[in-house]
């Protein structure tokens, strides 16, 4: 009856496979049978879960496999018997006999049946049980065997110091023990106490590399930290042993990363004495966290910077830079060099080593941030280098860097070439002659007004344009790169007076070149530097008054005073100018200057009206102004140019006057100015006995050519040249002072990693 039954069942089956035929004849099929439609269930709504992106198109593979009628009752009885093997074969194929054939249903060897499917995932289950029991074995193992261990470690006999020291070694290597052992502080302590005390160098091999272990994990570190384990560790790095001070260096750096309070362990351990000399070897990887514990070590920390000097540390830092390529070391040593180009006596260390030339092979790099680091370090340097040779290639790559949409670049740029070119006749003509006057100009039109660049390209523009062979040049480029309206442009509101004191300097350098002086008054710049000089000296006696201090932006209100002061007098040597500044009601103003407490200023002040005078209107304006008293004690001034302008003013205006008052002037002049010259009073008396007018020229200035510079012998301008931007400690906006006096360096907090 069963046999008939199982018959019956076949004949049904073999029915249905002939009716799916039937119907697919037609171009139908409802996938009951056949399967065609069917897809596997997706938590998404898809067709498969592991597909990223979702398609309306599916492509269905069928494989039809035919059997002869009497063949099925057999293969059915065949694959049915050996269903329990295929599901075994795949999911434990160690429990098969070797040697076993199993029956296989898979038809198309492209398509995985689902038992097979179920295979790699069913392994991957079977491994994490094992990894899962043998881990909670593990640490089993360990919480009962630390006891015993910590006492062996302990032992007096260094043999089975080792062999105890071995086995915790071992035990360290996997995470379940390893977890026992951080949660021993006994076993920890008597590790670090072995490290300390063995002479051994398999031992401290192997407690270093205890310690190695451990300190991948916070509770690690913490057990390492409070077992004293940081001086151990200092002392491992004077092993000979490589490994040793692998697993030495390694676990310092994770301590000094991670753990609170291992700073200033280290540096109690004299970490860094023993750090330094370390740059001496050759390991490219092992340097690499040399140089960052050394960074780590001396950020915001005055006291390790010096003791990384006293150690050879910038000589060393620098060697790395010059002979190495490795990336991830090069940046790390920029980063403490960095650091360290903020410490005014580290900053000369490093520029003698080479500093400059070294960090300057990397700007054309592929390293964004190598470039970056190696730019903020030249331009914390670049103070201290102006009297460095051999920039030559430094100051045309930093020329090219000007190009770049970079803000930062721009901002470190436009300051190192500032800071180089600051009282260095060489650097200026090399700069200028490599379009760096065309290159600045581009820079402050893509500054967007940032100050941080501005600031700096300005005063570069500044330094290219006096005292070099190549100025003439550099006024002449300017102009013809149409920059005097974008320079003029600065003096605008609002006031951001160190870009305002830097754009009053250039003017005035501008202006010694006569060609400059029409284009200057076309772009407004007359109007501009009277309306500062009357706003800064108002500010200036508003401060005086109140007897506070007159800093603004770190700027004196007085060096604005003297800045436009200064750059009125050389424009004043055009007629056309001079009848604009006298238009502008200038004189009452500049007579009261002559009252200054501050040299510089009554010298500029002076130096203006000897230039107005020589318009008879004008000088009756000054004489009217009662500008004869205080130009009469300027006689008696000790600097020769105060007095030279001084006497020029008063011939000029005693022209007209009667002979007493010229008899007077001639007095005064006989006991001060050319009291030294008896001749040159002699010639000049002689000449007026004539009736010939006196002769007031440029030629009344020692030295002063025609739109030339003050006279040598005069004090110098320092409104010319100031001088340095200050340092960044890889920080981002520059803290720059133009003039001798320094503003004070951005501190370390911002310095950027």
């Amino acid at each position: 009856m069963a046999m008939q039954l199982n018959t019956s069942e076949l004949d049904m089956a073999h029915d249905s496979v002939m009716k799916v035929s039937d119907w697919q004849s037609y171009g139908y099929d409802s996938g009951i049978q056949s399967g065609i439609t069917t897809t596997t269930h997706s938590l998404r709504g898809t067709a498969d879960d592991g597909d990223s992106e979702y398609t309306k198109k599916y492509t269905t593979t069928t494989t039809t496999t035919t059997y002869a009628h009497g063949a099925l009752p057999e293969m059915e009885s065949q694959l049915a018997m050996t269903r329990g093997q295929r599901v075994r074969a795949a999911m434990f194929p160690e429990t098969l006999v070797e040697g076993t054939h199993i029956l296989s249903t898979q038809t198309d060897p492209s398509q995985q049946t689902n038992v097979q499917k179920l295979a790699e995932p069913s392994q991957m289950l079977k491994t994490a049980i094992v990894q899962l029991i043998n881990y909670q074995d593990d640490a089993e193992l360990a919480t009962r065997a630390v006891p015993e261990l910590t006492k062996l470690l302990n032992d007096e006999d260094q043999v089975v110091v080792n062999k105890a020291a071995m086995v915790v070694n071992q035990l360290a290597r996997k995470e379940a023990s390893r977890r026992a052992l951080m949660q021993s502080p006994q076993v920890v302590a008597a590790v670090v106490r072995t490290m300390q005390n063995t002479s051994d160098m398999e031992t401290a091999r192997c407690t270093a590399s205890i310690l190695h272990n451990l300190s991948h994990h916070r509770e690690g570190l913490l057990s390492i930290f409070k077992s004293g384990g940081i001086p151990a560790l200092v002392r491992m790095l004077s092993s000979p042993m490589e490994s040793v001070l692998f697993y030495a260096i390694t676990t310092l750096h994770n301590l000094l990363l991670h753990q609170e309070g291992a700073k200033m362990a280290v540096r109690l351990a004299d970490g860094l004495q023993k750090m330094v000399p370390l740059l001496q070897k050759s390991n490219p990887k092992f340097l690499a966290i040399t140089t960052d514990c050394l960074q780590l070590l001396s950020y915001g920390n005055q006291e390790s910077k010096l003791i990384i000097l006293a150690n050879g540390g910038p000589e060393g830092l620098v060697h790395i830079m010059q002979h190495h390529n490795y990336e991830k070391l090069l940046w790390t040593t920029s980063r403490v060099l960095k650091v360290l180009s903020v410490c005014p006596s580290n900053k000369p260390a490093i520029v003698e080593a080479g500093g400059m030339q070294a960090l300057g092979k990397h700007l054309n790099g592929s390293s964004p941030r190598l470039v970056q680091n190696c730019l903020w370090t030249l331009r914390n340097l670049s103070d201290a280098a102006t009297k460095q040779d051999g920039l030559d290639g430094l100051l045309q790559v930093l020329v090219t860097q000007l190009s770049s949409t970079d803000q930062n670049v721009l901002t470190c740029s436009t300051g190192i070439l500032s800071n180089l070119t600051c009282n260095n006749g060489r650097n200026k003509a090399l700069v200028t002659q490599d379009n760096g006057v065309e290159s600045l100009i581009q820079a402050i039109l893509r500054s967007n007004n940032k100050e941080d660049i501005t600031e700096p390209a300005v005063c570069a523009l500044r330094h290219l344009t006096s005292r070099h062979p190549d100025a003439e040049l550099a006024q002449n480029a300017v102009r013809q790169h149409y920059g005097i309206p974008t320079i003029v442009k600065l003096l605008n509101q609002p006031h951001y007076w160190p870009v305002i004191k830097a754009t009053v300097g250039l003017i005035r350098n501008l202006a010694l070149c006569p060609v400059n002086q029409g284009p200057i008054r076309d772009a407004g710049a007359i109007t501009n530097l009277v309306r500062l000089l009357v706003k800064s000296h108002q500010d200036a006696q508003r401060h005086t008054t109140a007897s506070s201090q007159t800093y603004q932006d770190g700027v004196r209100m007085e060096e604005i005073v003297e800045g436009c002061t200064g750059a009125l007098h050389i424009l004043a040597r055009d007629p056309i100018n001079r009848c604009e500044i006298i238009g502008l009601q200038t004189i009452p103003l500049l007579v009261q200057l002559l009252y200054s407490p501050i040299e510089n200023v009554k010298r500029v002040a002076a130096g203006v009206l000897c230039e107005l005078a020589l318009d008879k209107q004008a000088a009756e304006m000054i004489d009217a102004e009662g500008a004869s008293a205080p130009l009469m004690e300027l006689l008696h001034s000790n600097n020769e140019g105060i007095a030279t302008y001084a006497a020029a003013v008063l011939f000029r205006i005693s022209e007209d006057k009667n002979s007493d008052y010229k008899k007077r002037v001639s007095v005064e002049l006989t006991h001060s100015l050319f009291k030294h010259d008896p001749g040159a009073w002699e010639a000049t008396h002689s000449m007026q006995l004539e009736g010939q007018p006196p002769v007031y020229s440029d030629e009344m200035e020692p030295g002063y050519p025609q739109y030339g510079g003050y006279p040598a012998d005069m004090p110098m301008d320092h409104m010319m040249e100031p001088d340095l931007h200050d340092m960044v400690d890889g920080g981002y906006p520059i803290d720059v002072e133009y003039d001798p006096m320094l503003r004070q360096p951005y501190h370390d907090q911002y310095n950027h990693a």
